[in-house]
């Protein structure tokens, strides 16, 4: 008996994926671009900050594409896909960033 709770203990401590959910709470390295020019993003309309996690776009909540300088410019991300460290959570196919800063 004891064996099977230590069993399930480990089973719940290692599920942070369910079918509405993905949690980041470990500094993890994603990609980040502009969702509708470089992810191909179609559900918001101009240009806004996203992020690639397990190879799955997402549009990002809590940080914004203007925060990080000019999106058009000859390196932003409307052009150029950069790698950020981000913690939150996939909520309703959109990541909620609770940090995200770009790695130079």
């Amino acid at each position: 008996m004891l064996c099977f709770l230590v069993s399930i203990s480990f089973v719940c401590a290692q599920a942070t994926i369910s079918d509405t959910t993905l949690r980041i709470t470990k500094p993890t390295t994603v990609e980040a671009s502009c969702g509708q020019c470089n992810f191909k993003l179609k559900t918001q309309t101009g240009c806004n900050l996203a992020v690639k996690i397990k190879g799955k776009p997402y549009f990002v909540t809590g940080s914004n594409i203007d925060d990080h300088g000019d999106a058009h410019a000859k390196d932003g991300f409307c052009n150029a896909v950069k790698k950020a460290r981000v913690t939150g959570m996939v909520v309703n196919d959109k990541f909620i960033a609770t940090s995200f800063v770009l790695i130079k």
